[in-house]
Parts: structure tokens; C-alpha cells; sequence
């Protein structure tokens, strides 16, 4: 192996433990348990993420570059709205541990701000935004809800399923199943 694909290896085995550390631990998981978890010692984490923030950056960067990708190949635009929540759900959901560890980390929040990252990356967000717009506007959702709120109720309905898939109490397609149906459910226009 070359040595940028030796160091590339090398980076995404620390992000692949960083994400189930961070899951498992949230705020309190130390630098030293993920070097641990990575099977590197710190000062090879420390030469690849010279602190915290930058460790957060790069599972920042990395989940919302697979997020995106998988949210962009679910071709959502080309679907009625129930089956493209159903494939928003399942993309966030394929993304499991390494989304859950950033939903764990309030610093999260004060990181994807400072990166000019507002609700998440334009690339998830926007989708999702449309999709959600074009169920109000056609019926499906109900209208009289704003919309940052059926936004907000959605993505925390997608966060439970994942916290739930993570813990091994459901699997992917049925705590997707089940989060969307719910969402649906609450949000469906009534009848007249």
C-alpha cells in the first residue's frame, strides 16, 4: 500500500473507532479511549488529529460528505413524499453510528457553526426541506404546520430510530418503518 493509502487507512480507522466511541460515550470519551478503540496509540492519533476539534471536524466532514452522497442517490425528487421519507430515513439510518455520534456531541453544535454549517449541511438539509414542502403543498402533510417544524419533529423522529438501531433494539428497515410511519401518521392531512 502506498503511503497516502497507508495514511488514508490509517485516518479512517481512527474516525471508524472515533464514531463508536463517541456513540457509546458521547462528551465524556477521552482521546485515549479512541486511540485505544483504533488500536493506535495517542501520539499516532495526535499526528493525524492533533486535538479534540480536529477529530470532530473530520467525523464532521466525513458523515455529512455520506450523508449527502446517500441522500442524493436516494432520488427523492422522482418519488411520491411517503416513499421519499421513507429513503431520507433509511440514508440517515445507514449513516447509524457515526450520525449518532455527532447528534451525542454538543460541541457539535458550536463546530458545525463556526464552519458556517446551519441545521445540518445544505446537502441533507435541503432535501429534506424540499420533501417536506412539496408534501405540504400537495396534500400529503398537513399545511397549517410550520415548517421548521414538521423539519425539527422529523429529523428527531429519525434520531430516536437511530438511537434505538444503535442499541440493537431494532433493526434499520424497522425502526425506519416505524419512524416514518409515525411521522406520517401525525402529520397526514385530515379530512375535511
Amino acid at each position: 500500500m502506498e503511503r497516502t493509502g497507508l495514511r488514508d487507512h490509517i485516518a479512517a480507522a481512527i474516525l471508524d473507532a472515533a464514531a463508536r466511541v463517541l456513540a457509546e460515550q458521547g462528551e465524556t470519551a477521552s482521546m485515549a479511549a479512541i486511540a485505544s478503540a483504533s488500536g493506535v496509540s495517542r501520539a499516532t492519533l495526535y499526528r493525524y488529529f492533533p486535538n479534540r476539534e480536529a477529530l470532530v471536524a473530520g467525523l464532521v466532514e466525513r458523515v455529512m460528505e455520506g450523508l449527502g452522497t446517500r441522500i442524493a442517490d436516494a432520488g427523492v425528487d422522482g418519488v411520491p413524499v411517503p416513499e421519499g421519507l421513507a429513503r431520507v430515513t433509511r440514508a440517515f439510518l445507514a449513516e447509524g453510528r457515526e450520525y449518532a455520534a455527532l447528534v451525542r456531541l454538543a460541541e457539535v453544535h458550536e463546530h458545525k457553526r463556526r464552519m458556517g454549517i446551519d441545521e445540518g449541511d445544505e446537502r441533507i438539509s435541503a432535501p429534506v426541506r424540499s420533501l417536506l414542502a412539496r408534501g405540504a403543498a400537495d396534500g400529503t402533510l398537513r399545511p397549517d404546520v410550520p415548517e421548521d417544524v414538521r423539519f425539527e419533529m422529523f429529523t428527531a423522529l429519525v434520531e430516536r430510530a437511530l438511537g434505538l438501531v444503535i442499541a440493537g433494539r431494532m433493526g434499520v428497515e424497522e425502526a425506519g418503518a416505524l419512524a416514518t410511519g409515525v411521522f406520517l401518521d401525525g402529520f397526514r392531512t385530515r379530512p375535511a
